[in-house]
């Protein structure tokens, strides 16, 4: 096989396998109204087949790239497909809520060593100009996959139930294996050390799993109940024992000495806040449309209804790149977040009586603004480092986006629900209490990006721009999903740069 159509194939398996993976991501919110009713389970148990996928990829992300430099990014990479269609025949095969949470469990894994590794193969098997549009059309995939997922999605329950989305992506995730299989070679980092650090990823997830039971279930244990107490006594003596079990690795998960950099801090920070604001409102906003006493949308309708969110990125990303470029990297972050901190807080102001008109420009504010904050930190996160620690660094802002989406969320239920329960108790009518529990989730959102602001001034002017080129739009858009590097972590000719911006 020739090497031009090694690396097509490359390019294929990874491109088809990320946008896959995103659709399915960015689909379930949708689908639990669907899943709730077939299983008789609750949307709030439900919602830990959101947190729970988010919770389990933080801890994984960069341990499968790891796995992949030591036993084989094809042989990892295959492992997480085969992961992958097994959750999803799992899911799809689910009598109860427990079972399609489990899926999602393994699915979370899964998709975060398909992207990890997937991106990986995909550089090793190009080079020069030919390896910057593979990943540029990679990114493009990220972003298209996480755009169509809620219409697919959609479009599945009111055709073959919600299952059929799971049916579709593992006999996709399937073929991809097959063409995995034929067209990719092994590639592995032989002077890595074979060490992984496999405590600090279990300490990961042993941090965010009591943190987020604590905070979903607070209100109905207590906040200062024996069991929120203990959840949180149990999250931070579990990040005290991952901050040293990090000291004393040889290959540490994150090493720790990264965190003395400003602008790799901000922009990371910057990440989280961006990821987990824009998945907690699509989670929150997804039941609301949904909801007899919302909108009363079918769930096609619903996913058609986060268009303009998708729109205003589309439209966002080739534009952010070189604002970045022109007005400052830092400066394009704190503005970002102030216009989705805006679209928030119009959304803070719903009432029963709004129709999904009053939703159309709060969404597409938040969604512009997100993208404006998330495309210059990715860029300053990667560039902020000497080129040896590019990697490293975009595996940190990574596992921030899984850390946001998790936290976020669990939030962002618990407001909602907490919210809306104490409104019907009332004696508030069930339309009026739905809409004050959106509005009270949109200002806790609202406040959360306005402190993002202070990221971009934690950044501060060392925060290198991207250049604004074709990649460095691509990667914008992908920037809600995915850190791929741009022309900031590149000098003038093309080689990475050396700085480390601390």
């Amino acid at each position: 096989m020739s090497t031009s159509s090694r690396a097509g194939g490359v390019l294929a398996a990874t491109c088809i396998s990320t946008l896959v993976v995103n659709a399915n991501t960015s689909a379930v919110s949708i689908l639990l109204p669907a899943i709730s009713e077939d299983t008789g389970t609750s949307v709030e148990t439900l919602q830990w087949a959101v947190t729970g996928y988010s919770l389990v990829g933080a801890a994984v992300i960069i341990t499968s790239g790891a796995l992949g430099d030591v036993f084989g990014r094809k042989r990892i990479f295959q492992l997480g497909l085969l992961l992958f269609v097994g959750s999803c025949v799992l899911i799809a095969l689910a009598s109860s809520g427990g079972m399609v949470i489990a899926g999602r469990l393994i699915q979370g894994a899964a998709g975060s060593t398909i992207l990890a590794c997937g991106l990986s193969l995909l550089t090793v098997a190009n080079t020069g100009q030919a390896q910057v549009r593979a990943v540029s059309l990679w990114g493009a995939a990220a972003a298209v996959g996480a755009a169509a997922g809620p219409l697919l999605g959609g479009f599945l329950v009111g055709t073959t139930g919600w299952q059929g989305l799971f049916w579709v992506d593992a006999i996709v995730a399937a073929a991809c294996m097959v063409l995995t299989y034929f067209t990719v070679a092994e590639s592995r980092d032989p002077g890595r050390s074979r060490s992984i650090d496999y405590a600090g990823a279990g300490l990961i997830a042993l941090t965010l799993a009591p943190f987020i039971l604590a905070v979903s279930k607070g209100s109905d244990w207590g906040w200062t109940s024996l069991a929120t107490i203990g959840m949180l006594l149990v999250s931070i003596a579990a990040g005290y024992g991952f901050v040293l079990t990090e000291r004393r690795s040889a290959v540490p998960l994150l090493d720790l000495q990264l965190l003395r950099n400003r602008v790799l801090v901000g922009s990371t920070v910057a990440i989280l806040i961006g990821a987990g604001t824009i998945n907690a409102l699509m989670y929150v906003l997804s039941l609301y449309f949904q909801d007899a006493n919302g909108l009363g949308f079918t769930a096609l309708e619903a996913g058609v209804a986060t268009l303009p969110a998708t729109v205003g990125l589309v439209v966002a990303a080739p534009l952010v790149p070189r604002w970045a470029a022109r007005l400052g990297g830092r400066q394009v972050v704190g503005l970002g977040f102030l216009i989705s901190a805006a679209g928030f807080a119009v959304i803070g102001f719903a009432h029963a009586s709004w129709t999904y008109g009053a939703f159309v420009l709060p969404l597409i504010a938040i969604a512009v603004g997100m993208g404006m904050s998330n495309g210059p930190a990715s860029a300053a996160a990667t560039a902020s480092v000497p080129a040896n620690q590019v990697g490293e660094a975009s595996g940190v802002s990574n596992m921030a986006r899984y850390v946001g989406a998790a936290v976020a969320t669990a939030v962002a239920a618990t407001v909602y629900g907490q919210v809306t329960a104490d409104r019907i108790s009332g004696g508030h009518a069930d339309s009026d209490a739905l809409a004050s529990g959106l509005a009270a989730t949109s200002w806790v959102m609202a406040v959360i990006s306005a402190a993002g602001v202070l990221m971009a001034v934690v950044m501060g002017r060392r925060a290198r721009a991207a250049r604004g080129t074709l990649s460095d739009a691509a990667a914008a858009a992908a920037s809600g999903f995915h850190t791929l590097p741009t022309t900031a972590a590149t000098a003038g000719d093309g080689t990475p740069e050396p700085h480390g911006g601390r």
